[in-house]
C-alpha cells in the first residue's frame, strides 16, 4: 500500500520509477541499469534494506547512487545502522508524500541529476514490500 502511494507521488512529480519488491532482485536490476536514486525499505525479503545499501556502496557502478531509507522501524539504532550503511536520508512510515518528493527532488538536484524541480528525466528506484 505505502509503495503504491509513494510510486504515485513520484510519478505525479514527473519522476520515472522502478519498483522491485526484494533486495536481491533490486540489486540485480540496479546493476543492470543504475538509477539516479534508490528508495529502500529496511524490511525486504532476500536482503534487508541495510544490506542492500551496503552492497550498493561496495559496488563500483552503484556507490554514487543516493539511497533514502523508507521504513516502519523507529529506533535510533535502526536509523544509525541505515546511515552507517551509506543511506543519505531516513524517513519513517507513514511518510508525508510531499516531504518525500521534496527530498527526492533536492537529492537529485544536488547530485547534478536534476537541473530543475520540473525535470522529467530523473529516475528514482522504489524498493518496497508494502
Amino acid at each position: 500500500m505505502i509503495g503504491q502511494l509513494v510510486a504515485g507521488a513520484l510519478l505525479n512529480a514527473g519522476h520515472a520509477i522502478g519498483w522491485i519488491e526484494d533486495g536481491k532482485g533490486a540489486l540485480a536490476v540496479m546493476r543492470a541499469r543504475p538509477p539516479h536514486l534508490a528508495i529502500v525499505d529496511c524490511a525486504m525479503p532476500g536482503m534487508s534494506g541495510v544490506e542492500l545499501v551496503r552492497a550498493m556502496r561496495a559496488d563500483g557502478l552503484l556507490c554514487h547512487v543516493p539511497a533514502i531509507m523508507l521504513t516502519a522501524l523507529t529506533s535510533e539504532n535502526d536509523e544509525a545502522s541505515a546511515y552507517n550503511a551509506g543511506a543519505v536520508d531516513y524517513l519513517r512510515k507513514p511518510v508525508d508524500l510531499d516531504q518525500l518528493v521534496g527530498r527526492v527532488d533536492a537529492l537529485l538536484f544536488h547530485s547534478g541529476t536534476m537541473r530543475s524541480t520540473s525535470s522529467l528525466h530523473s529516475t528514482a528506484n522504489l524498493h518496497s514490500t508494502s
